[in-house]
């Protein structure tokens, strides 16, 4: 079977080294991913400038664009056969909770959802500190839900975004299937001058906090846990569809 591997760390990113090594012994594994860091592009697609595509080593490839494009381009041209499955990653550093409406690790394993093949997103969840990224900590997690996706499948229209905690292979506590939580970062504008004199500004401060609940995936990844939250491609809030709806029946909605 044919497993499709990309990221949003660029194509020679060594979490994405990890994770085909991880999954050799699975399937056919090729590897289409951007030629650069992607990282908070989301679903974004490259619309209105050509895309290019550069063979690294045989069945690696590098596109200029996001990681949607790169599982776009790979399911619609570079693919000799459908994939059985979508594996992203392994992305240096979390994407827990709400930096799922961000990420572009999840946002190639959601592509592969919209096209009718099951997915996963890995992350490394990194809390500072000097010492090199244990990427065989992910890699054997990696492996193990890939394997379970490929043996039990998934319901259409879902992925599952994988979390795994830093830390040496014996000190993970276990994995556990949690559900999304909120991350909260400090607010930070940076505002300076480029050399011309124009001003500038740079977003994105660093992580403060997650929210509350212990049994969510961001808690629980901090106490040493694997985390598995599945997600869907329905972002309907079904409970307030009625409340919605009752503004126009009873003319409170009403703009006239």
């Amino acid at each position: 079977m044919l497993i499709l591997l990309s990221n949003d760390d660029g194509v020679g990113a060594p979490g994405l080294a990890a994770l085909r090594e991880a999954l050799s012994a699975l399937g056919d594994v090729w590897v289409v991913a951007p030629m650069t860091e992607q990282s908070a592009k989301s679903h974004s697609f490259t619309m209105h400038e050509p895309l290019r595509i550069i063979e690294q080593e045989d069945r690696v490839f590098g596109v200029t664009g996001t990681p949607a494009d790169s599982v776009y381009l790979a399911c619609h041209y570079l693919l000799p056969r459908r994939p059985a499955l979508v594996v992203s990653g392994i992305n240096r550093g979390a994407n827990l909770s709400t930096d799922v409406h961000y990420s572009g690790t999840v946002a190639a394993a959601r592509e592969g959802v919209s096209l009718g093949i099951p997915a996963v997103a890995v992350s490394l969840y990194l809390k500072g500190g000097s010492g090199a990224p244990r990427w065989e900590t992910a890699r054997h997690w990696a492996r193990e839900v890939a394997g379970q996706v490929l043996e039990r499948g998934l319901p259409p229209g879902t992925l599952l975004n994988v979390n795994v905690p830093d830390l040496p292979l014996a000190q993970v506590r276990g994995l556990r299937v949690a559900p999304m939580g909120r991350r909260y970062y400090h607010p930070l504008v940076t505002v300076g001058r480029d050399p011309r004199g124009k001003p500038y500004y740079w977003i994105g401060g660093d992580h403060e906090r997650f929210s509350d609940d212990p049994q969510a995936d961001g808690p629980l990844c901090e106490e040493g846990y694997v985390t598995v939250t599945p997600l869907g491609m329905d972002l309907t809030a079904h409970a307030l569809l009625p409340r919605v709806a009752g503004w126009w029946e009873t003319g409170e909605g009403d703009a006239s």
